[in-house]
């Protein structure tokens, strides 16, 4: 017996491929793509992610910043622009600018609440991830960052399987020994979907007294290193704790930007130069010096 054809079937084929056509042209404007990642919640990733974009922007770079967070997405407080509003029509979202090289997207734009709370399921988050990078006008970007939530779920599988040609995920951590268990679980999701490391970053390394100039380690130290190398994987570097930087993110304002000449905005500096070396093989698009608008 001759199999009937199914004309629905056929119309969903077509509508996959109208959709994969439509996210290869507009992640075709964009030169790299980062995925800041962790294995364990509260480690600082939407901080190091923050100000990693920030930095790149500052340096002339057209900086993409996407919050996949979507159960606590905290990008826009962190950046002052909780007031951020989308416009555009289904298709053709205009995401919200930090700065003339700073372009964010979040799902915290969307609610009416800061107390909202999304109750999502899988296919809904899937569905909002691909509609971001779909849907949004990004233009030209020499790096999108991509803010994902803690483990290895939905959000992070999302954005492996939708972004193909991904330059790498950067692997936060902290310290101790239950980050460390839940930082090799992450790197194992990144050697299982075939998405390379960039490499491991310490955060809350070490806290530094502003009195008196003394180090204590608040969370042992050196875990991030070890981990690295056991697994093979570059180590980025090891950012301080300062409680600055919690002000920072409360007030809305980078790191780089509240204490530039501190040894955590130094830190960012130079693991965003190790990025920008480990991605230089295509040249930057031109581009403007970044600047916060008021």
């Amino acid at each position: 017996m001759k199999k009937r054809n199914n004309p629905q079937h056929k119309d969903n084929t077509l509508e996959q491929w109208k959709e994969k056509e439509a996210l290869n042209k507009r992640l075709g404007k964009i030169k790299h793509k980062l995925l800041v990642m962790s294995g364990k919640g509260g480690v600082g990733k939407s901080t190091v992610a923050t100000n990693i974009a920030f930095a790149l922007s500052e340096k002339g770079f057209k900086v993409g910043l996407m919050d996949i967070d979507i159960h606590g997405p905290n990008i826009p407080k962190m950046l002052g622009i909780e007031w951020g509003q989308v416009e555009g029509e289904e298709g053709n979202l205009q995401p919200v600018y930090y700065s003339p090289n700073l372009k964010v997207m979040s799902i915290g734009f969307f609610l009416r609440k800061e107390e909202d709370a999304v109750i999502w399921r899988g296919p809904l988050k899937m569905s909002l991830i691909k509609q971001f990078l779909r849907d949004v006008e990004w233009g030209e970007l020499d790096y999108l960052v991509v803010d994902s939530p803690p483990g290895t779920g939905d959000e992070p599988l999302s954005v492996c399987q939708l972004i193909e040609d991904a330059d790498g995920a950067l692997v936060i951590t902290t310290p101790q020994d239950v980050a460390l268990t839940d930082i090799r679980k992450a790197i194992t999701f990144c050697r299982q979907v075939n998405m390379p490391v960039l490499g491991v970053i310490e955060n809350m390394s070490g806290f530094i007294c502003p009195h008196c100039g003394k180090r204590t380690d608040l969370f042992k130290c050196g875990g991030g290193k070890k981990i690295a190398e056991e697994t093979g994987k570059p180590f980025l570097g090891s950012i301080p704790f300062d409680p600055s930087v919690v002000e920072s993110c409360d007030e809305g304002i980078p790191a780089l930007i509240r204490k530039p000449e501190s040894d955590v905005a130094t830190t960012f500096k130079e693991i965003v130069n190790i990025i920008i070396q480990k991605t230089k093989e295509k040249a930057p698009l031109k581009s403007v010096p970044g600047k916060k608008k008021k």
